[in-house]
């Protein structure tokens, strides 16, 4: 059983599960999203983009709605082709943050190769400090892309969430999952590095997820359905299930060329179909700011 979960009043066969909003204040049209899934009650925690143009409005609506469980997403990347931002901590090509084009690069593999250790330790301090100096009241940390969960970057993305006293989603690594097997299998020194790293956040008194899920971006059809089996498969323990939410407008349209899936997300998560399910289903739905207290 997961050590927290205990902690939480929770027993071995129990089913918890975060459900969370990703990607808030990339664009626009994640804001009235976010504020209407907020208002819904069904997710219970989100994460926000702190180097994107529109984070400016999401703190703002953080600061207008203090119940809002609002993580920083940690970014280093920036994947679209027509709307591109960069990082908040330097502009110096020696950082090796930057592309070509003076932007964040659009894929991790290109962090992973290129970016320094102390740049990037130094990009994710200040997008914290920027989060929480926009009156945010940051309850966890988490990584865009999952391009901090690499062997030159982990360690220093805990170090940042221990040192604030932030729970951050970490993962431990299950044998009986398919695509751990072949990890284990084809990675041995990831493989041990995760594993002592999730020793290290549980010794220290915060929790580490069991599952990680989500929906995919490249299958918006039934999306209410979809949300319902993989909830149905979720095994006991601690769980995230991330989605991506945003409204219909031109500018998510021009942006992503998977907006129908994100606008379907939305509407999935304001469903009171699903709603209805997840209360009935004996799932049991937490948010991080009770995990941060725990």
């Amino acid at each position: 059983m997961n050590p927290y979960l205990s902690r939480l009043g929770y027993g071995p066969e129990d089913r918890v599960v975060v459900l969370h909003a990703d990607d808030i204040g990339m664009c626009q049209a994640t804001l009235p999203s976010y504020v209407d899934l907020l208002e819904f009650g069904l997710i219970s925690s989100a994460a926000t983009m702190v180097t994107c143009p529109w984070f400016p409005q999401a703190a703002a609506l953080c600061r207008a709605h203090p119940e809002a469980d609002m993580g920083a997403h940690l970014t280093l990347t920036c994947e679209w082709d027509a709307y591109r931002w960069g990082p908040v901590s330097t502009r110096d090509p020696a950082s090796r943050l930057l592309d070509a084009e003076g932007y964040l690069p659009r894929a991790s593999e290109a962090v992973w190769d290129r970016a320094t250790e102390g740049a990037v330790q130094s990009e994710i301090e200040a997008q914290l400090d920027r989060a929480l100096a926009a009156g945010i009241d940051v309850t966890h940390v988490d990584t865009h892309m999952g391009t901090l969960a690499h062997p030159r970057f982990a360690t220093g993305y805990v170090d940042l969430a221990l040192s604030r006293r932030l729970p951050l989603l970490m993962t431990r690594l299950d044998p009986a999952n398919p695509r751990n097997r072949e990890l284990l299998r084809t990675s041995p020194e990831i493989a041990a590095m995760s594993g002592q790293l999730a020793d290290r956040i549980e010794d220290a008194g915060m929790p580490v997820f069991g599952h990680v899920v989500g929906l995919p971006l490249d299958r918006p059809e039934e999306r209410v359905a979809q949300a319902r089996r993989v909830l149905d498969g979720l095994p006991p323990g601690l769980s995230m299930f991330i989605i991506h939410p945003a409204q219909d407008t031109p500018e998510l349209r021009a942006i992503a060329r998977d907006w129908p899936s994100r606008v379907a997300d939305y509407e999935a998560f304001t469903s009171p179909e699903l709603r209805e399910y997840i209360r009935a289903s004996g799932i049991h739905v937490v948010g991080y700011r009770a995990l941060r207290c725990a």
